[in-house]
């Protein structure tokens, strides 16, 4: 639609504010009282219920890491090593596997969590070289070390 004048585009602004409204109204709707029917308490509410949405993405994310961190260091106890030793060996033996990855092998596939274990046990044990060894990971271990060679 073109407007050739500026008074009837300021005229034709009206229908803005009922879409803004609307689209306000829409995020307040489960709120309870006033809040869900009248737009300037609305406005106060779902401004304030959008940070508290963000703020619990970022607790979100935090409980998610500490979960993570929990599932790994039951396994890793299952194994006979403490959760920050097996992190820092896995890092130095070049595995480069996240938390969140971490904790899925170790609930759904013990057999490879145990084999990581095993290599951070001996890289902890002899050094980098050693856990290499004759250039033959553990069982079930496949990595970038051993197809350079």
């Amino acid at each position: 639609m073109v407007f050739l004048t500026l008074s009837s585009w300021i005229r034709n602004r009206g229908p803005d504010r009922y879409w803004k409204v609307k689209e306000l109204l829409k995020h307040a709707r489960h709120f309870r009282g006033r809040k869900n029917r009248c737009y300037g308490v609305a406005v106060r509410s779902v401004q304030r219920a959008f940070v508290y949405a963000t703020k619990g993405r970022v607790l979100k994310k935090r409980n998610m890491r500490t979960l993570w961190i929990s599932r790994i260091a039951a396994a890793s106890r299952e194994h006979g090593m403490r959760y920050p030793v097996l992190i820092q060996n896995l890092t130095k033996s070049s595995v480069q596997l996240n938390r969140h990855v971490l904790s899925d092998i170790a609930i759904t596939e013990p057999r490879t969590f145990h084999s990581l274990a095993k290599l951070a046990r001996a890289r902890q044990k002899e050094g980098f070289c050693a856990a290499l060894g004759d250039g033959k990971e553990p069982p079930g271990v496949l990595s970038r070390v051993v197809l350079m060679q």
